[in-house]
């Protein structure tokens, strides 16, 4: 049922660490089973999508948005004869190295590890499932197929690439990732502009008005109070994002299989020959997605109330961050025994920002409040 430019099995990479093939089930759904069993996965639940976690009990978290890109991409991957188990893989695991706080977060510890080359989220993704999660007797890590850590690296400077060998090489020498990942690229980004409406509303951060020149938003509400002129408010914003999502998908299921049969695509390697991505809305859509991401931007990401937020987030990662460099003995005993072995400070720092980055938004303010004598959230994480 699978499409001949679809990844397969039998067109795999393998696993950095040779294993026996899974009985009853596929290597993919191996791969997705390990992810959803992993720490990192679970800890999504308590980590910022856009409001930080204990602000409601309604908004998305990075464990519930990284659910709805799954669903999202699985559609898509399904009617485009794409593997739908890698698809889902990919999905559930393009955000398990986000930091507490969201992009916050992550922007705070960047600014920490300047001198030791930065941070990255999708790197630290990538980290996670290759070295950090400790489950398995045999090797660290999930150990997963080389499609799925392909999906999850998303971006990677030509000095990082240079040191993940074969996972690195698409990087240097321009070519492209399957069709499972570029999909799970942009399913990400309807998911996150999509959804953020819809709690950006419930917040009260944004309103219907402020919406209405946004032309996404705009047609698909005019036409449900069109139709059904006294639904309840939160029944016409869920029936506008649902169609929202609807025009968006559909718009890129046509445009991409209209991409793949015109450039000739009849295999893995043709695509990742293919000069660029080949799953791609049409030019009229993708303004109307980039009109609607520079709305959230400015009106949403930008907003006061989320900014003070942030600003206090950055300055706990900042602080632990610097409290653990200048006194390591503060770190957990698992820590502290990674730090005993032979290294530079350079390790020392991206230890203790792996540390910092599997911390929940709880767990972080619980942290800093034992460092600082702050209060903090609910103990947990």
């Amino acid at each position: 049922m699978l499409a001949s430019y679809a990844a397969t099995e039998k067109t795999s990479r393998g696993r950095r660490y040779p294993e026996a093939s899974p009985a009853n089930r596929s290597e993919y759904q191996r791969d997705r089973d390990r992810i959803i069993h992993s720490a990192a996965f679970r800890r999504l639940e308590y980590k910022t999508q856009v409001f930080i976690n204990h602000e409601g009990d309604l908004f998305r978290t990075r464990l519930t948005h990284s659910i709805e890109v799954a669903q999202i991409a699985r559609s898509i991957a399904r009617a485009l004869g794409l593997n739908e188990d890698l698809t889902e893989a990919i999905a559930l695991a393009h955000d398990l190295g986000h930091t507490p706080f969201g992009h916050s977060g992550q922007d705070a510890l960047n600014e920490c590890l300047r001198d030791y080359g930065g941070f990255e989220h999708n790197l630290q993704s990538l980290r996670v499932v290759d070295l950090l999660e400790e489950r398995y007797a045999e090797f660290p890590g999930l150990n997963l197929t080389f499609e799925t850590r392909e999906g999850i690296l998303k971006h990677c400077s030509p000095r990082n690439a240079r040191e993940l060998g074969e996972l690195g090489r698409r990087f240097l020498e321009k070519t492209q990732p399957g069709l499972e990942a570029q999909l799970v690229n942009i399913a990400d980004e309807i998911a996150y502009n999509n959804h953020d409406v819809d709690d950006g509303l419930r917040s009260g951060l944004i309103t219907l008005e402020q919406l209405q020149p946004v032309a996404l938003f705009a047609r698909q509400y005019d036409e449900v109070m069109r139709r059904y002129p006294d639904i309840p408010p939160r029944r016409a914003i869920y029936e506008t994002i649902r169609r929202m999502i609807g025009q968006v998908v559909t718009d890129l299921i046509e445009n991409s299989r209209h991409q793949i049969a015109q450039a000739g695509i009849k295999s893995i390697e043709d695509v990742r020959r293919y000069p660029g991505p080949l799953i791609t809305y049409t030019p009229e859509v993708a303004e109307k997605s980039r009109e609607l991401k520079r709305f959230l931007r400015q009106n949403l990401y930008a907003h006061e109330r989320v900014t003070r937020m942030m600003g206090e987030a950055i300055q706990i990662v900042r602080q632990l961050f610097e409290a653990f460099m200048k006194k390591p003995a503060l770190l957990p005993d698992q820590y502290q025994e990674k730090l005993r072995q032979p290294n530079g400070v350079g390790e020392q720092a991206r230890i203790i920002a792996d540390y910092i980055a599997g911390m929940t938004d709880r767990y972080a303010m619980r942290e800093h409040a034992r460092l600082f004598g702050r209060p903090g959230a609910p103990a947990g994480g």
